[in-house]
């Protein structure tokens, strides 16, 4: 009956409320953040309405920060975004882990004062790194500066600075100056780039 209803001329008014409310609900970046670990305001930082935050008050986001949309981001076990961190769609950053657990204890997981198997540890994503769309980010994970996260990586173990990473689970493939070092002849690239030292290196090497 109801596709019939919908087949009919009634289901093109169907669909023009329909298009009218998925308007409504399209995501949009939110301007600015209140950091409750620091109490600073973040104006510069933009975090898309459709992310969901576990535990507000322990995410210790920066200034210049973008989080890209359907993204989760778990601070329940302290989650430290730092300047100029950029992600894209979709990323899911966990500091907590129950699936062990729940296996091992069965019915008594939630009256159990010792969570057997449970996984939890601190996140750091450093500064002017980049996380790419679908990226999973394990418990106890620290990101170096500067890293470039390729799309649909899992990371379970961190990663040091600079380092380009893909896979799963995710590996080092590469080094950002690789892909950075072309645009060092750019005067205003020289002037701005979030790390001089790179930029100085790169020439003693030549």
């Amino acid at each position: 009956m109801l596709k019939n209803i919908y087949l009919s001329p009634v289901g093109y008014l169907i669909s023009f409320f329909l298009n009218i409310l998925s308007f409504f609900q399209k995501p949009f970046m939110v301007y600015g953040f209140y950091n409750r670990v620091t109490g600073s305001f973040m104006k510069n930082s933009r975090i898309s309405s459709s992310t969901r935050i576990i535990n507000k008050a322990l995410l210790d986001l920066s200034n210049d920060v973008w989080i890209g949309h359907y993204c989760v981001l778990d601070a329940s076990n302290q989650l430290t975004i730092e300047k100029g961190v950029q992600t894209g769609s979709h990323i899911s950053i966990y500091t907590h882990s129950s699936h062990i657990s729940l296996r091992l204890l069965g019915e008594s997981y939630i009256s159990s004062n010792d969570r057997i198997g449970y996984v939890k540890g601190s996140v750091v994503i450093g500064e002017y790194s980049f996380i790419g769309d679908s990226t999973v980010i394990f418990p106890g994970v620290n990101i170096g500066r500067g890293c470039l996260i390729k799309a649909g990586s899992v990371v379970t173990s961190s990663i040091p600075n600079f380092s380009i990473v893909a896979g799963n689970p995710a590996k080092v493939v590469g080094k950002v100056v690789d892909i950075d070092s072309k645009f060092f002849i750019n005067d205003i690239v020289r002037e701005c780039y979030f790390d001089k030292k790179i930029i100085e290196d790169y020439d003693k090497s030549i």
